[in-house]
């Protein structure tokens, strides 16, 4: 069976926003609990990584005990990710190559996210990623918002795009995201943009950058 398609997770995987998300968690977090110690902070911080934005919030509701709600919570995190969007977001190194590899090869691509709406159309607008992907960008809302790890999303993309599983590969940066894509039975590249391997142990292949993904050697071993 050969590679016929590409499906991209977003945050952290096409366009660099994991700095982004782990400063609006720990900042919506201090709001909520200024005399946090850095040890709980962190432990939340990495439980939350890959999580959908509902998600989160009801983690940091759950763990803090907070008296907002969780769409206070969502709404606070939302303005403080539109904060810091606003001075700028780049993609992945190595992406655009990348990807322009795959329209050379002729291969399908499609984007599956956990990212909400509003997150999506911040990224979109200043990113253009209509001009790489046209109609194939697929997040949460699509699925009713069931979030990875459900493989919901995924199993969107691959209807959409009119391939088997068998026939694609996902690229992942969160564990959450693999576990998704893995469930929907395809094979899944972790890419270690966050700079924790221990995230990525699950994935089918591992590589720290781009540049690193072999295609030829993919397809030939596992395909």
């Amino acid at each position: 069976m050969k590679i016929k398609a590409i499906i991209f997770d977003m945050d952290g995987t096409i366009i660099d926003t994991t700095d982004i998300w782990s400063k609006a968690t720990d900042e919506l977090i201090r709001l909520q609990k200024p005399d946090i110690t850095p040890e709980l902070l962190q432990a939340i911080s990495k439980d939350i990584h890959g999580l959908a934005l509902k998600a989160t919030c009801n983690l940091i509701k759950d763990c803090l005990n907070s008296t907002d709600s969780v769409e206070e919570l969502v709404n606070k995190k939302i303005n403080i990710v539109s904060q810091l969007y606003s001075k700028g977001i780049n993609f992945i190194p190595g992406f655009q190559e990348f990807y322009n590899y795959l329209k050379v090869r002729k291969l399908d691509t499609a984007v599956a996210t956990n990212a909400d709406a509003y997150s999506l159309k911040l990224a979109k607008t200043m990113l253009k990623l209509d001009n790489f992907f046209g109609n194939h960008i697929y997040d949460i809302s699509y699925v009713n918002n069931i979030h990875k790890p459900n493989p919901d999303v995924y199993l969107y993309a691959l209807n959409k795009i009119n391939r088997q599983s068998n026939q694609c590969i996902a690229i992942e940066d969160s564990a959450n995201g693999i576990k998704a894509a893995k469930s929907a039975g395809i094979f899944c590249i972790g890419i270690n943009t966050s700079g924790d391997l221990e995230t990525l142990s699950e994935a089918d292949y591992i590589v720290d950058k781009y540049q690193d993904i072999d295609l030829d050697e993919i397809s030939f071993k596992y395909f």
